[in-house]
């Protein structure tokens, strides 16, 4: 059975950011020192720690205080995300996050130290990140069709690579799994550069990187794109068709990115950096930048965050039941 619920909501918000709020009421008072930004990866690469940095460049435009990027990776996210949990709700921290920690891992790990609707105040939904099917060169298959096709015939003999164990790659093969009835090896790699070596020879067949981890091989000729996971072409790489456009709609998938703060932060202070993020999004120069990164934009208000939040634990519960993985 496909998964609408996430393709729905998605499209329903992909494309209609909030109108641009050009000066931004602040609260009395705050902010009256620097502002941490959690991100629960590591610095200084990777998609989610680019966004935050040119998030918190940007605040910096519009608030009289820095906004300070604290990296807490480890867990997938779930240090981080545990730490932003526990923060004083003085409207001093906030969590950038993403589909991964807060709706993966409430399925994926038995003992989650946090509870994303229970521990955190929704900002705001940023956009989200489509995942990319590629193939390895070698393999023969140009089309979705011919790869699920080449996959009917040799059930289990293919093998698709990922980050690891619930990872926006992982899932998002089983997605497909699930919805073309084909049967695939899910290898999970501790770094992802030996995964796209072993795509690069053949030792694995497939994989379904995020668009913007893929596109510097798509661009070199090093792997072969079947299709954006997504119901809009990416800028990225707006060559590569759709599965929508493909004949398949319900297989979308990607990792949507968010602001949230602890549970009890000022209602103020959260609507101010709502409509201070909303503003980001809607700025040209900013705008760019962050399309530049692959990021589908949404924008809106914190009901929109709740709204996809709720469909996506449902989704991410039923992946990771199908796929049959579970950390201790």
């Amino acid at each position: 059975m496909p998964f609408p619920s996430r393709r729905l909501m998605l499209a329903g918000l992909a494309g209609t950011p909030a109108l641009a709020r050009a000066n931004v009421p602040l609260p009395a008072g705050w902010p009256e020192r620097p502002i941490r930004l959690i991100v629960p990866a590591a610095g200084g690469a990777g998609t989610a720690d680019t966004l935050a940095r040119l998030l918190a460049l940007e605040l910096d435009k519009r608030l009289p205080q820095r906004t300070l990027v604290d990296n807490r990776p480890g867990a997938n996210g779930n240090v981080g995300a545990t730490a932003a949990a526990r923060a004083a709700p003085d409207g001093y921290t906030f969590l950038f996050t993403w589909a991964g920690t807060m709706a993966t891992s409430p399925a994926l790990y038995r003992d989650l130290a946090f509870d994303p609707v229970r521990d955190f105040e929704p900002v705001v939904l940023l956009g989200n990140v489509p995942n990319i099917l590629v193939v390895n060169n070698g393999l023969g298959v140009r089309t979705l069709e011919e790869l699920t096709a080449l996959l009917r015939q040799r059930p289990g003999q293919l093998s698709f690579g990922s980050s690891g164990n619930g990872s926006s790659m992982h899932l998002a093969g089983e997605m497909y799994r699930r919805a073309t009835g084909t049967e695939m090896l899910h290898v999970p790699y501790a770094g992802i550069q030996q995964g796209f070596t072993d795509l690069f020879t053949g030792r694995i067949q497939v994989m379904f990187n995020l668009v913007t981890g893929a596109a510097p091989q798509v661009r070199a000729g090093q792997v072969t794109p079947i299709a954006i996971l997504s119901e809009r072409r990416s800028p990225v790489l707006p060559e590569v068709p759709t599965t929508a456009e493909l004949g398949m709609p319900q297989l979308v998938f990607g990792t949507w990115f968010c602001v949230m703060a602890p549970r009890g932060t000022p209602r103020a202070i959260l609507q101010a950096m709502n409509g201070l993020l909303n503003a980001i999004l809607e700025a040209p120069e900013s705008r760019e930048r962050l399309l530049a990164q692959g990021l589908d934009l949404i924008g809106g208000g914190p009901e929109r965050l709740s709204s996809l939040l709720e469909s996506e634990l449902r989704t991410h519960a039923e992946l990771v039941r199908f796929a049959g993985v579970r950390v201790e």
